[in-house]
């Protein structure tokens, strides 16, 4: 008696994107409402943060989580520093590893990869091995936004700079079929249009507080102009231009890559709209995750055999 084919190994490639990570969340549990669960899941940046916790069976955990998050709970995480970077992101990665992931590697559930980029040679960096949460943290590691992180004799930053999108990981370890997440096909050009959000005050209904106020000189938070805004007082802010300066960056290294490794399935959420911080509009971000999927779920179906 002869058995079947063998099932392909599904791999999930999940993109940088700074706040319009939290789409991943969406993709997640759009599939797994489809009977579509990974076999590999390989992040970069916020990719890497969320893949994480799937890969732990944290992803429930980090919804509700992501759902309930007002403006001034993502400025709570936040350890101001002007030292190599605006945010030095060790209470972020505390509040991970004492709610979400503190393991080793060989401690998941799902086999788990994150990419880093090596800040002295410029190499891509992928790590496999020892603490979960240390390479998220490198991972994540936007430059001039969070502080660089050494690791392993390492310099690391965010692994956006060099594969934003990585396929290539999933492949290397073993995945047969490759479903990607790209967040930034709206993001050129879509990013200067977008909608201002609304001020948000502090829970107990004072003024915002003074990390509020000071990031908002620089451009970031609900109490920023939008960049359209700034342009009509000459130039945008400071920040305006680093993250949309990054973005085109990003966008053009994830069409690069992308052409040479492309995905089996490639997922677009619609998030242009959403600011590098705007961590607090996760609900919209998670529900244009889940539409990302329905949109392509005849192809993903297609690429499964399940056609």
């Amino acid at each position: 008696m002869t058995s079947g084919p063998a099932q392909p190994r599904i791999g999930l490639a999940l993109g940088s994107g700074s706040a319009r990570g939290w789409a991943h969340l969406g993709v997640l549990q759009a599939l797994e409402r489809d009977g579509i669960r990974p076999d590999v899941i390989c992040g970069c940046s916020i990719g890497a943060f969320v893949g994480a916790a799937a890969a732990a069976g944290d992803l429930k955990k980090l919804q509700g989580w992501v759902e309930g998050l007002r403006w001034t709970n993502v400025v709570s995480l936040l350890d101001v520093s002007l030292r190599s970077g605006l945010i030095r992101g060790e209470r972020l990665m505390e509040f991970f590893q004492r709610n979400f992931v503190d393991r080793s590697f060989a401690g998941l559930k799902v086999p788990f990869a994150c990419v880093a980029t090596d800040l002295v040679t410029g190499r891509e960096i992928w790590l496999r091995e020892g603490s979960v949460s240390d390479a998220v943290r490198a991972s994540i590691a936007l430059p001039g936004l969070l502080t660089p992180v050494s690791l392993d004799g390492r310099l690391l930053v965010d692994g956006g700079l060099v594969n934003p999108v990585p396929v290539s990981v999933c492949r290397a370890m073993g995945a047969d079929i490759v479903i990607a997440v790209d967040l930034g096909s709206e993001l050129v050009g879509r990013a200067w249009r977008r909608a201002g959000v609304e001020p948000v005050e502090d829970d107990d209904g004072d003024e915002p507080s003074w990390i509020t106020r000071m990031l908002s000189r620089f451009g970031v938070g609900p109490d920023s102009e939008s960049p359209s805004e700034k342009l009509e007082d000459n130039l945008p802010s400071l920040v305006s231009v680093m993250s949309t300066s990054i973005n085109i960056m990003q966008v053009r290294i994830a069409r690069s890559r992308l052409a040479g490794e492309p995905a089996d399935v490639l997922l677009s959420p619609r998030v242009g709209q959403i600011g590098m911080l705007d961590y607090h509009r996760g609900a919209e971000a998670i529900a244009e995750g889940e539409a990302a999927v329905q949109r392509m779920l005849p192809a993903i179906k297609f690429a499964l055999g399940h056609a």
